[in-house]
């Protein structure tokens, strides 16, 4: 008797990995996806262009042995080009890291996702399931009932193993809700946001290329990143209400005004912007907690589980380490036609949840410091401050963000803790110091109270 199949429902990009991993431990899985294959048509869902790539999604692709393929895809960012607000200021670089492997990477989201299909359907213990929704999901029957797109027919699967990878929108976590299987939180960010195309500007980058642009306006933001066409996608983040907020923005000379006087660098170098925006798709934000993610033989991962807003960068990389931590806990499992899938699962929401609460807070976090502390003194003095201890003492002082981003051994919540602590070493430095002390490199008095409370904190 071989293994049981496994039904993975959600074709995006935490599907097709987990379909890979699970394909290479000999599991048979059937894997579905609402949308036409994408090797052959475009993706049109209006989700964001291009994600940042960083070391957490990294492990999980080498995992699966599949860097050799998105390597040739990813685009460097060694840091933040700040945009002041004032125009006579230049762009400034506030590297991620101070190391060279400190980089997070720019990659095309439909072409990561082809390439995570195109390795699923290599391998013979994959089915795939073009043009399917997976709509109900029974734990206490144990059924997966999907729909044919095209014709309308609806189908069940019996004695289903279900993994739903479907996304913030999942239709799978929808229907464990409404039967009281789960309960689901969702918190609307009250900023929604707005993808802009900046094209090359002479067959070159308008913009430096090893760096994610920002624009940082305290309330707001607009953010760039580097596609490999050398064109940008830029992303405006808004209040959808108020001033200035989208509701505002109604007419081509209202945002036109707006993006001269908050944005004018970014304005000259998108010549058909009213044009843009007027046309482009506003997309909303938000966080949604999920308690459990596991049901008998139903399990929630991913975006489906924990969506959480982009400012981190984490969302992918997040639910790729999702899927390297159940991956694990198969490892742990062994060989065995008929695993314990609801005890594993179980295992998977008991281990993971701590961490996926970390990144969303995190996230929340960061969009704060994205659009606003990048202008204040204090903040850039703590993050030169929290540098240089890096370097005197680098097995005990990570930076928060380095941490998060580069660090998978250290998990999110070891992250969110360590990265408090830290972040009151700092405050306490702050206070001790003098005029003098308020410069961007800790004196001698300064290095030896850090190193009394780095001994006695962390």
């Amino acid at each position: 008797m071989g293994l049981q199949r496994v039904h993975v429902a959600g074709g995006g990009l935490a599907g097709p990995l987990l379909a890979v991993m699970l394909a290479q431990r000999g599991i048979p899985l059937t894997l579905y996806e609402r949308r036409s294959d994408p090797r052959a048509h475009g993706t049109t869902s209006g989700r964001s262009i291009n994600l940042a790539l960083a070391d957490r999604g990294i492990r999980a692709l080498e995992q699966a042995g599949l860097m050799g393929q998105i390597r040739p895809m990813m685009l460097p960012m060694r840091g933040r080009m700040v945009h002041d607000p004032q125009a006579d200021s230049a762009p400034r670089l506030l590297p991620y890291g101070q190391r060279d492997r400190e980089v997070i990477y720019s990659v095309g989201r439909e072409a990561l996702n082809r390439v995570l299909i195109e390795a699923a359907a290599r391998l013979p213990e994959v089915q795939l399931r073009f043009d399917t929704t997976c709509t109900d999901a029974d734990p206490v029957r144990g059924t997966l009932t999907c729909q044919d797109n095209r014709s309308g027919a609806r189908h069940e699967v019996r004695e289903a193993v279900t993994i739903a990878t479907d996304g913030a929108g999942s239709a799978l976590r929808t229907s464990l809700a409404r039967a009281g299987h789960v309960v689901v939180t969702e918190l609307p960010l009250e900023h929604d946001y707005k993808e802009l195309h900046v094209p090359p500007r002479d067959a070159q980058y308008a913009l430096r290329a090893e760096a994610l642009h920002v624009w940082p306006r305290h309330g707001y933001m607009l953010i760039a990143l580097p596609n490999p066409d050398h064109s940008f996608t830029a992303t405006l983040f808004l209040p959808r209400t108020g001033a200035p907020g989208f509701d505002t923005l109604g007419s081509d000379a209202a945002v036109e005004e707006f993006f001269r006087s908050e944005f004018p660098t970014a304005a000259a170098l998108i010549p058909d912007l009213a044009t843009q925006f007027r046309t482009h798709p506003q997309g909303h934000l938000g966080t949604i907690h999920t308690d459990p993610w596991a049901r008998g033989s139903v399990l929630l991962l991913g975006d489906a589980a924990h969506a959480i807003v982009p400012f981190h960068g984490q969302g992918m990389n997040a639910a790729f380490e999702d899927c390297t931590v159940l991956d694990s806990l198969l490892e742990g499992a062994g060989k065995s036609a008929h695993h314990d899938w609801p005890g594993i699962f179980a295992t998977f929401n008991a281990v993971r949840r701590t961490d996926a609460q970390a990144i969303a807070q995190m996230a929340l976090e960061n969009y704060a410091e994205m659009r606003s502390a990048v202008l204040d003194e204090r903040f850039l003095r703590h993050k030169a401050w929290a540098l240089q201890l890096e370097r005197l003492h680098p097995a005990r002082f990570i930076p928060r963000y380095a941490m998060v981003m580069f660090h998978p051994e250290i998990s999110y919540s070891q992250a969110l803790r360590r990265g408090d602590v830290q972040q009151q070493i700092l405050a306490a430095l702050d206070q001790d110091a003098d005029a003098a002390g308020l410069a961007t490199q800790l004196n001698g008095a300064q290095l030896a109270r850090a190193q009394e409370l780095i001994a006695a904190w962390l």
